[in-house]
């Protein structure tokens, strides 16, 4: 079609009349809105108390997965029936397709490179962040949240705002089964909700369920294993559907499903082979990002909502509905007047990002911007897709529409510009360096190398992950296989992976690990110390050399690996265990004491480094702090042997003989508990 030029006064004019026109029509519309909405808020105060607010966050859940989105090979009779009493957004997409950080989008409604959270082992949300839970409790709300996943563990920040956050997840043994020891099953998460809500508290509440079932690995429990045999991951979703269906009919049984706001959503979905990956974070297609998100309103009526929207636009939704200001730091929009029906508020700006390729392997980042049906994937080789027409993003539109692609390049760079804060990297959180938690996240499927930063995101020419893909999946793989004891399968795939990749810190540390566990000293000592090479200010290298020195009595170098280990990273309670343990095998009593100290002011909970302490005050004499060591060793690790039979020891020294008897019967009882990564004394 070809367009001729007006002549310039007759076009002044035309575009003065258009765009007289256009601000009319938004002017109207915006009134309506206004209006509109005041009108529901006004009808929502009218009865006469605030209402609950219940999140329910169903993890790696696609949304083509759940029967309400049109999927017939599962059963989900629960999340379909809330879905019909409820708006429906039929195009929801998260911001990141990983667990943690997507949970802090939703809960700050701000972006990844607001919130600095933009992976899961590499840093936390900080404490200046506005949190949903953080508004509502300052605004007269009882704050709770059950979780299934250590992904979400207090220590990652998303706890802030909550008067009850139950985590409570056990870290302490690296040598115990993995993931069924940590991935916490939703019927056990609904029950603590259920044991709290039974409780009768005060109202209004906001409460958060995490359910974790459906990610890897699935291994739903009867009857859905047997009826999903051939399709686990559904049957995760079964399983997770009916822990929803138990807290809805609890909620109706107590009337209060009918005043309370309910929330459901996923935090990403799960590629299932998509494009070449089998579960998600590595690419940002939207088989990995479209979520399903559901929204009842008290008083409103059910309907499907078609626009794009993003899970940042959840908490300034929530804070509409319930009449409370929404903090300046929220970025998302509300999607209220869409809820009730009416004109949109304002386009949501659907951005989303992958930071695990550059974090965990140096290879670039992935960010994208999705605006009227077009997709654009940044990266060194960009994406272009129309994901109306082509909704499974296989035609790569790029070179066919090159003007196209520079505009939503263009509108991605002012996304970033805008959202990005003004403090930078400085808004990240400390990064998380517990040994015991970071194993139990490899158990889980997560990687956590930390091979690059953000600040690597600019100025840097790294490989596409589009072509490191196979070194991805072997890794993965490798991952999989040595969590499970085929140590020998996975350092085949990791050979596979180094014929590509030879230098690559990810797969040199993890063979450095299956070495270590097959007690192959040389070879992983000889791994850790190349990883050393390629990443100097690297601390869990030094921790394991650390404990191989130990185990095979250099203690000099123990000491000093331990000692570098905690230089790097000052939270790393577990190599203050290990310097202490040298230190005693030393004969340098002060020093040990001073650095099991140092262990349990870092980690209050740490059993281990209590028994040690209480053993030096024993051989010290000083019997009262031994006994109060000892007993604070014992309610936190009650199966721990050594524990018992040293408290056993200072109740004798004390002269309680009966309670001394009492411990050392217990403690015989016990079968000794020698966590493999724990130097000997």
């Amino acid at each position: 079609m070809r367009y001729e030029q007006a002549p310039e006064g007759q076009k002044r004019s035309c575009d003065t009349v258009s765009k007289a026109l256009f601000v009319t029509d938004a002017l109207v519309w915006w009134v309506y809105a206004v209006l509109f909405l005041v009108a529901f808020t006004i009808k929502l105060q009218a009865a006469g108390k605030k209402p609950n607010v219940i999140i329910i966050t169903i993890d790696t859940v696609r949304a083509d997965h759940l029967g309400c989105y049109g999927y017939g090979l599962v059963q989900t009779p629960n999340i379909n029936a809330l879905a019909r009493s409820s708006a429906r957004f039929r195009h929801a997409f998260t911001t990141v397709p990983l667990t943690l950080p997507a949970h802090a989008s939703l809960f700050t409604g701000s972006f990844p490179m607001a919130t600095g959270v933009h992976d899961f082992a590499t840093n936390t949300l900080p404490s200046s962040a506005v949190t949903l839970a953080k508004v509502l409790h300052e605004n007269g709300y009882t704050t709770a949240a059950f979780l299934g996943s250590p992904v979400l563990d207090s220590r990652y920040g998303l706890n802030q705002g909550f008067e009850t956050y139950f985590d409570h997840f056990d870290f302490n043994h690296l040598d115990e089964a993995k993931a069924d020891v940590v991935k916490r099953p939703g019927d056990m998460v609904i029950d603590e909700a259920l044991g709290w809500l039974k409780r009768g508290l005060r109202q209004p509440f906001f409460l958060w369920i995490h359910l974790y079932d459906a990610h890897y690995p699935y291994k739903p429990p009867e009857p859905y294993a047997g009826r999903y045999k051939n399709r686990p991951y559904d049957g995760e979703i079964a399983f997770v559907d009916a822990q929803v269906g138990r807290l809805v009919s609890f909620l109706k049984e107590k009337a209060s499903f009918a005043n309370s706001l309910v929330i459901l959503a996923s935090d990403h979905g799960e590629s299932l082979g998509d494009h070449g990956e089998q579960k998600h974070g590595f690419f940002i297609y939207d088989s990995t990002l479209h979520v399903p998100l559901i929204v009842k309103v008290p008083g409103a009526t059910p309907r499907v909502v078609g626009e794009d929207v993003s899970l940042v636009d959840v908490m300034p939704t929530i804070l509409q509905a319930l009449h409370i200001p929404i903090p300046p730091t929220v970025q998302g929009s509300s999607l209220l007047s869409r809820i009730l029906g009416g004109p949109s508020s304002g386009s949501s700006n659907v951005y989303a990002e992958t930071f695990l390729p550059l974090l965990h392997f140096s290879w670039s980042q992935l960010r994208a911007l999705r605006w009227r049906g077009l997709k654009y994937i940044e990266a060194p080789r960009p994406e272009l897709y129309d994901t109306v027409a082509d909704p499974h993003e296989t035609k790569n539109l790029l070179g066919a529409r090159p003007a196209v692609a520079q505009v939503m390049r263009d509108r991605l760079s002012d996304v970033l510009r805008r959202y990005t804060s003004v403090s930078g990297a400085d808004a990240e959180g400390k990064e998380v360096t517990d040994p015991a938690l970071l194993d139990r996240l490899r158990a889980l499927g997560y990687v956590t190398t930390p091979a690059g930063t953000v600040a690597d995101a600019t100025g840097k020419e790294l490989p596409d992950p589009k072509d490191r893909l196979q070194v991805y999946e072997l890794f993965w793989e490798a991952m999989a296989d040595g969590q499970q004891g085929r140590y020998e399968e996975s350092l085949r795939k990791l050979r596979e992976a180094q014929k590509i990749e030879p230098d690559s810190l990810a797969v040199l540390l993890l063979a450095a690990l299956d070495h270590f566990q097959m007690r192959d000293f040389p070879q992983a000592i000889q791994l850790f110390s190349r990883t050393l090479e390629l990443k100097p200010k690297f601390a869990q290298p030094h921790y394991y050399l650390g404990v191989m020195y130990a185990q095979t009595f250099n203690n000099e170098a123990a000491m000093e690996h331990f000692k570098k280990a905690l230089e790097l990273e000052p939270t790393n309670f577990t190599a203050a265990f290990g310097l202490g343990s040298i230190y005693l095998r030393l004969k340098r009593v002060d020093e040990a004491a001073s650095a099991f100290q140092e262990a349990i002011k870092l980690h209050p909970e740490y059993a281990q480094a209590y028994t040690a302490l209480g053993e030096i005050y024993l051989f010290q004499k000083r019997v009262d702090d031994a006994v109060q060591a000892l007993e604070r060793a014992v309610a936190i690790a009650p199966q721990m042997k050594q524990a018992h039979y040293r408290l056993g020891q200072a109740y004798e020294a004390k002269g309680l003989h009966t309670q001394a008897q009492e411990e050392l019967d217990r403690a015989n009882s016990l079968s000794p508990i020698a966590p493999k990564d724990v130097p000997n004394q």
